[in-house]
């Protein structure tokens, strides 16, 4: 700084040291003209690398998440057992004898219907007819049921079958 190579600047008690650029030649209007086009030109330059490095990112993660070569013959290979496995099944299907035609079908559902109409209506008149007792008895519902010996759908997890 004493010899003038440096400058030096104060800020309260910090002090900042650079080079002196007057000492350094002036660049001429032509000078600063090229150099600007050529950050232009290495701009432009960077701009499309960086594109072109984002582009390839990318692909490098497709790649990456897609199936190498062996576990790609490893999935044809399961997928095809597969589909003879599906094949061998459905031409048992077509040959078997036992078939069951549209209308047993839907007799079995109309059958159905009828003993699931009927279980809930006689569940509704035994619970009619179990809380009418019920509002006279001093003791609970659960005494009351095992003093009976009754036994409900839901202590052995019965459910009434849903509609076909």
């Amino acid at each position: 700084a004493q010899q003038g190579r440096v400058r030096e600047k104060a800020y309260g008690k910090q002090k900042i040291y650079f080079a002196d650029q007057e000492q350094l030649p002036a660049a001429s209007d032509a000078e600063l003209r090229g150099l600007d086009g050529e950050i232009a030109a290495r701009g432009a330059q960077l701009q499309t690398l960086q594109q072109s490095c984002r582009h390839m990112e990318a692909e490098l993660k497709d790649l990456n998440s897609s199936m190498t070569t062996p576990e790609m013959a490893r999935e044809i290979e399961v997928l095809r057992k597969d589909c003879a496995s599906y094949t061998e099944r459905l031409e048992r299907i077509k040959s078997a004898t036992n078939h069951v035609t549209p209308e047993e079908k839907e007799k079995v559902c109309r059958e159905q219907q009828v003993y699931r109409r009927e279980w809930r209506r006689r569940k509704r008149m035994a619970t009619d007819l179990l809380d009418a007792i019920l509002e006279g008895y001093p003791k609970s519902k659960k005494q009351f049921f095992e003093e009976v010996g009754i036994e409900t759908d839901e202590d052995h997890g019965v459910a009434l079958p849903a509609a076909m």
